[in-house]
């Protein structure tokens, strides 16, 4: 080949390499509507929050979790406290990293009017990555809870805790909730939880909550949601569909109101083996997803 030639050649792969450059780029971009036959959770961001597992310690927990094939986890503080050392989450990352797991949130804590304390659970969760606290604030904390998510980008979720004794959690609907957020920050919003919302039908409360329902009434201030179902009449957490929880009811409410937040099981019976209740829970998920139009 003379030089000439040579030349011309080396020009004109040199552009079609730049031409293809764009199209690869594209080819590497995640896929906004996941193929159902590849993502079995039909897009939804699927974890367990660890209180499920607060029998086992933080790394067993860990193993169950990668077990069951989810690799997202909402923590609570029985696995890591939030007054850890840096030294002590960044092991606890190094837990996480090793299962392929992924913190996405942190919870549930309670915030107030003390601006000093809400901000240290804010640089906590900062320093552990998570993208939301699920929070039991209480009324007068939303000035400094307006402030703090602003400056951190972190979202309150708030979660609702049915009956409490004889009255119900000042949180127990996703109504209450959004007369307290709809004229706060866009990062404040909630983390319902449907076996709470089921049990506000317990006596003498008498509250039937349809948890698609308040999913809808949330609407674009869903960040997270614990999925879990609930016997009233044992009064006990149970395997989905075994109570009253519809679960292709609930997703087809957070597709309707574009949920991009986080969906934690969460299985409060059997705590000291609870893995096989909630692979079947997500059996019963899984197939939800494939039902879905």
């Amino acid at each position: 080949m003379s030089n000439l030639s040579r030349r011309n050649f080396l020009k004109s792969t040199a552009a079609a390499g730049i031409a293809t450059l764009p199209a690869l780029a594209e080819a590497a971009q995640p896929r906004q509507q996941p193929d159902k036959e590849k993502d079995p959770f039909g897009g939804f961001t699927v974890g367990i929050q660890s209180y499920s597992y607060r029998m086992l310690s933080f790394e067993r927990a860990l193993e169950q979790i990668q077990m069951l094939g989810l690799h997202y986890v909402e923590l609570y503080r029985g696995h890591l406290p939030t007054t850890a050392t840096e030294a002590q989450i960044k092991a606890a990352r190094n837990l996480m990293e090793k299962q392929r797991i992924t913190p996405i949130a942190f919870g549930v804590e309670s915030f107030n009017k003390d601006n000093a304390a809400n901000r240290r659970l804010f640089d906590f969760g900062r320093r552990l990555g998570v993208r939301y606290l699920s929070a039991d604030p209480s009324m007068d904390s939303f000035d400094s809870l307006d402030k703090l998510v602003a400056e951190y980008n972190i979202g309150i979720a708030i979660h609702p805790h049915g009956p409490q004794g004889k009255q119900l959690h000042r949180w127990y609907s996703a109504e209450e909730i959004m007369k307290a957020v709809r004229d706060r920050h866009r990062l404040i919003g909630s983390c319902l939880d449907t076996g709470h919302l089921i049990r506000c039908a317990q006596e003498p409360f008498n509250r039937k909550l349809d948890p698609a329902q308040q999913v809808r009434h949330m609407g674009a201030r869903n960040f997270g949601l614990h999925l879990k179902d609930h016997d009233n009449k044992t009064r006990t957490d149970v395997v989905f569909g075994r109570g009253v929880l519809n679960v292709g009811n609930v997703l087809r409410a957070l597709r309707e109101v574009k949920f991009a937040g986080y969906i934690s099981i969460e299985y409060e019976a059997n705590p000291n083996n609870p893995t096989p209740d909630i692979r079947a829970c997500l059996d019963v998920f899984r197939e939800a997803v494939r039902k879905l139009t």
